[in-house]
């Protein structure tokens, strides 16, 4: 028996990965790393008594290299005398019609693939292929992405499918490097295709592998991969331990819904870590999307209603417990008023007073950020202005954004929520045309520019009630 043999048989034994006498889902797509696994766990299989059975997931994001690595898999699985589940999905239009990248389009319908095929065939555990670079690769591009602890803290040797907790995901390679494999490989005369879009500078992962982490190896740290795995572990422990409490809080608010517990903490008693944990955990189990934003906005002020969708609401209360609410839909305020900007004035809209006055600009200078000031071009905007309030359909495309976009979702990105979206005063020309919002960005099209002549300085305080 081999190093490599040894040492995947011995992290099996050691972390409990695979039982003795169990089935085995093995997941091959006809690359280096999931041939080398198919054929060690299959040197290995006689002596633990296992029973393989090989699935494929056929992209076809390539073309006929696609269904040459389908061909390959079914010809060794038939040489190793193995069953086969072979699928196949237009991951592209799925990504198109899901809105989801090409890459979370193919590893979402690949996992739910595997689960499909694990449940037909009464097996729990699904072999991947995931080595040591793999691990370096992920932390890079998690870095990239902001993600948490948890996230940082890379892939575990088990863990629940994605697509279904009931099916268990097995990596027994992750602490072998891609090198290894491919000297493995190359002993035993392992047939594998390279899959050509590993080289293209189109997906992040890709230019990480082949650009970033080549120059950081050679320029600034070459034990770098050691020292990745170091901090992995080191973030993992303290996600665990993180986990551990916020689930244990999580607990208690269920507990307390049914009988108050005397002389606990409250919320705000407990460290940011643990908080935002326990929002995190929350959220997560009634199907809302966890984003840092979210999180935060929740964490600091209990009782706030957040809005996550149209008409959708989350708040959190002064115990951390989470709750999601619909809101009534307020009457929309219908009210406007039509002003001269062209000469200096003020009048009152909407609980709000508005002052404004047309200066000449000599020369272009960004305009400083202050409260309740914004600056625009005063020619643009012309002489006449609308003062309103938001209205269905209202379309509106701030600085920076390529193209005008819903009013409405522009709200909701803002984490506006209804009742206070229908306050807020709104600025328009004579046309329609939006050129400011209130709490939002101005807008793209009434930006001062090099070009900009006259400039009006806009003006707006709340009024005392």
């Amino acid at each position: 028996m081999t190093d490599l043999l040894q040492h995947i048989e011995q992290n099996i034994q050691d972390r409990g990965l695979f039982k003795r006498g169990g089935k085995i889902l093995v997941a091959v797509s006809g690359g280096l790393d999931s041939m080398t696994l198919l054929h060690a766990l299959h040197a290995l299989a006689p002596k633990w008594r296992w029973r393989l059975a090989v699935t494929h997931f056929n992209h076809q994001l390539r073309g006929r290299s696609s269904d040459a690595d389908e061909k390959l898999v079914r010809k060794t699985a038939s040489s190793l005398k193995l069953p086969i589940i072979v699928e196949r999905a237009e991951v592209k239009s799925f990504a198109k019609k899901s809105k989801l990248s090409i890459e979370m389009a193919a590893r979402k319908l690949r996992h739910e693939f595997f689960v499909r095929a694990a449940k037909k065939h009464g097996i729990r555990a699904v072999a991947l292929a995931h080595h040591a670079d793999d691990q370096v690769e992920l932390f890079f591009l998690r870095l990239l992405r902001g993600a948490g602890g948890d996230g940082l803290a890379g892939m575990k040797w088990q863990s629940p499918s994605p697509a279904d907790r009931a099916i268990s995901i097995v990596r027994p390679l992750l602490d072998f490097s891609k090198s290894e494999l491919a000297e493995f490989a190359r002993e035993n005369i392992i047939r594998f295709r390279d899959d050509a879009t590993n080289f293209s500078p189109d997906f992040l992962r890709n230019r990480i592998r082949n650009e970033l982490l080549p120059l950081l190896r050679k320029n600034y740290q070459p034990g770098l991969d050691k020292a990745i795995f170091r901090l992995m572990e080191i973030i993992g422990a303290e996600a665990d331990f993180v986990e551990l409490m916020a689930q244990g809080v999580v607990s208690s608010l269920r507990l307390d819904a049914i009988q108050p517990q005397a002389g606990r903490y409250t919320f705000d008693d407990w460290p940011p870590a643990i908080q935002r944990r326990v929002l995190q955990s929350q959220l997560t189990e009634a199907g809302v999307a966890p984003d840092f934003e979210l999180i935060e906005s929740l964490r600091h002020k209990a009782d706030c209603l957040v809005s996550i969708g149209p008409e959708i609401f989350v708040a959190r209360d002064a115990s951390g417990k989470v709750v999601l609410r619909a809101e009534p839909i307020p009457k929309f305020n219908e009210g406007e008023r039509a002003v001269k900007s062209g000469k200096p004035g003020h009048t009152e809209f909407g609980n709000r007073h508005f002052r404004w006055r047309v200066e000449p600009m000599r020369r272009f200078l960004r305009p400083q950020q202050m409260a309740g000031v914004e600056v625009f071009d005063a020619d643009r905007v012309g002489d006449h202005i609308i003062l309103r309030h938001w209205r269905a359909g209202d379309r509106f495309q701030p600085i920076g954004l390529k193209s005008a976009a819903k009013l409405q979702d522009l709200f909701v990105n803002a984490k506006i929520s209804a009742a206070r979206r229908r306050e807020l005063a709104l600025a328009t020309t004579a046309d329609g045309e939006i050129f400011w919002v209130e709490g939002l960005r101005i807008g793209e099209r009434f930006k001062l520019t090099p070009q900009t002549r006259r400039k009006l300085v806009w003006k707006w305080s709340t009024l005392a009630v």
